[in-house]
């Protein structure tokens, strides 16, 4: 499938700069990077003008050492009076030294500034949230460090559910292979639906992951090392509505309560009430984004009893409430 021209085809080709610094996670670089390479491989095909210009820029250059000891040459840092369309940040294990450099920050902070749009990617949204230029706005990042971004900058509403968020000019996205999907969503926004469509297929990926998903489930976080609650959580997750007391868990794990608590929290890091207030709100989710089912029936449905309860869970964990993460996130 080649993709039908633009409706509006922008003036000239639209400037993309991707920032890079030693230790970068590899696929924050190179996965939006592939998507807008493959825009305009595409376009070229179908005997359109390609629209965009990418260039990966970094201070360290000419060649920087991204994660995986992967070479990666970049330009050096544009100008400020150079124009750019959009801006992307990535993540990686080196974005707390870029963090801490003064020079790098003050670089971004001035050409966000002058982007029409600017993305980040990952743990990148550290980087973009030193500059100040995420107060005040939603963002996401990577799930494993939702809390840390929200503790280091208060001043951004962390959401730790989204694949990516819009806020105004700016996009950030969750872990790695998110990044994609954020890509894919600007070339939408510039070039229609049919474009990022052809990119997806060529691409064998989403063009929207299905539903209001997660970054990662409860199940597979509740997973270890340790296999010996598996059946336990598969059990559990076909029974949200039954009792699900210390005492009928312990039953259901032929253990006695005491120990099963003890070698519970030992295991996943959680007592057994938290573990089951997280697979409920889990289970609640999915209908909420996948059915028309009236949350009061939801609520009973995943063990919660009461509509009351069920919100205060989601505030507790989500820190929204089941209605407004339907409105969000429903199919």
């Amino acid at each position: 499938m080649t993709p039908k021209p633009p409706r509006f085809p922008p003036k000239g080709r639209r400037r993309i700069e991707v920032l890079a610094y030693p230790a970068v996670q590899l696929l924050d670089v190179t996965g939006p990077l592939q998507v807008f390479a493959s825009v305009n491989a595409l376009m070229a095909k179908a005997g359109n003008a390609e629209p965009y210009e990418v260039r990966v820029v970094g201070k360290d250059g000419p060649t920087i050492e991204a994660s995986a000891g992967v070479g990666v040459a970049v330009h050096p840092l544009s100008t400020i009076d150079t124009a750019v369309d959009t801006l992307v940040i990535p993540g990686g294990d080196g974005v707390d030294a870029a963090t801490a450099d003064a020079v790098l920050v003050d670089w971004v902070r001035r050409r966000t500034t002058q982007a029409r749009r600017t993305a980040s990617v990952c743990t990148g949204a550290f980087l973009l949230a030193a500059t100040g230029a995420l107060d005040g706005r939603r963002a996401a990042t990577h799930w494993q460090f939702c809390a840390e971004l929200a503790e280091r900058f208060p001043a951004v509403r962390v959401e730790p559910d989204p694949i990516f968020v819009r806020d105004g000019s700016f996009w950030t996205s969750a872990g790695v292979t998110s990044g994609i999907d954020l890509a894919l969503a600007l070339v939408e926004e510039d070039l229609g639906r049919a474009a990022a469509l052809a990119v997806a297929r060529y691409l064998v990926v989403f063009l929207k992951r299905p539903g209001g998903q997660a970054q990662f489930s409860e199940m597979l976080s509740l997973q270890t090392t340790d296999d010996r609650f598996s059946a336990l959580h598969d059990w559990i997750g076909n029974h949200l509505s039954d009792d699900l007391s210390l005492a009928t868990l312990a039953k259901q794990a032929g253990m006695s309560e005491r120990s099963f608590s003890r070698h519970y929290a030992d295991a996943t890091g959680l007592t057994p009430a938290r573990a089951i207030e997280r697979l409920r709100a889990e289970g609640a989710r999915h209908l909420l984004s996948e059915t028309h089912l009236p949350i009061k029936r939801i609520s009973q449905r995943c063990g919660f009893g009461s509509e009351e309860t069920m919100r205060r869970s989601f505030m507790r964990l989500l820190a929204t409430t089941p209605q407004d993460y339907r409105a969000r996130f429903a199919r």
